[in-house]
């Protein structure tokens, strides 16, 4: 268990595999302007969706260490993967808050749909761990859940073919199943996903409601820092970024997910 005492002022760490998470750190640039910001992408070894759960929690000890190691006042896990199969062991291990891309986005479903049919979409690992599916029947036993992993989604989204008519026909490949269950919402459970939302959004028609996990994990964080008395008071927020690989590609591509230019990067020693 890491020990340490908590400042408002000290800065929040975000993580993930690689630049997908910046989803979930523009969301929070918006909800919460004034905070500081960490974010790491574990480059080097990206992607997690395909790894062990085993790997996975490895992997997300050390980067919750590093940005423990940093100061920060609160872990954001912004990789769907790892959140769903390492946030209870970082919970227990370290003493600052840990919070998961997973339960925001089951609750906001749960809260959106009307006919108790909900899809999720993930990774080959999210999908595999159940934890979506775990996370929607403790809230409601009884909701009919479809599940479908889309492992093409994430390489298309960081190669910003977004819409096009690949990424239309991986769509309609993946996701002919839940057009047809009747589902009302779908939750994209990876943080890739909400850059393919528009072309998601029109496959599956305007009956069904997408739940952006970046935007409710925002909000989530919010709550969780007035809870505990952690909102930094005053102030202009900033972001800093680390990586575990050479910084070129996640620059480069970054801003697709940011929404503005990351303009550098640290890289770090694994």
């Amino acid at each position: 268990m890491t020990s340490m005492s908590v400042r408002a002022d000290a800065g929040i760490g975000i993580f993930d595999s690689g630049v997908g998470g910046l989803t979930v750190l523009h969301r929070l640039r918006e909800t919460v302007p004034g905070e500081h910001l960490l974010y790491l992408g574990d480059t080097a070894r990206h992607p997690y969706g395909t790894k062990s759960a085993e790997v996975v929690t490895r992997y997300a000890i050390e980067n919750t260490q590093f940005l423990v190691d940093k100061g920060v006042k609160m872990v954001v896990v912004a990789c769907n993967t790892a959140s769903s199969v390492a946030l209870d062991v970082l919970r227990a291990r370290f003493d600052v808050p840990v919070i998961g891309v997973i339960e925001p986005g089951a609750r906001a479903a749960i809260a959106t749909t009307r006919n108790r049919k909900v899809g999720v979409i993930g990774t080959e690992a999210t999908i595999a761990s159940g934890s979506y599916t775990r996370a929607l029947r403790a809230l409601d036993p009884d909701l009919e859940i479809y599940t479908r992993a889309c492992p093409l989604f994430v390489p298309l989204a960081e190669e910003g073919w977004v819409e096009n008519e690949v990424t239309s026909q991986a769509a309609a490949l993946y996701l002919a199943s839940l057009r047809q269950s009747g589902i009302d919402t779908l939750v994209l459970g990876c943080t890739h996903y909400p850059l393919l939302a528009k072309t998601i959004a029109e496959y599956l028609g305007p009956t069904v409601q997408l739940i952006d996990s970046a935007a409710e994990t925002a909000r989530e964080v919010e709550a969780t820092l007035a809870a505990c008395t952690l909102a930094r008071a005053a102030g202009e927020g900033s972001a800093s970024f680390f990586v575990t690989d050479v910084p070129d590609r996640f620059t480069k591509i970054g801003g697709r997910f940011l929404g503005t230019a990351v303009d550098s990067a640290v890289r770090i020693e694994r």
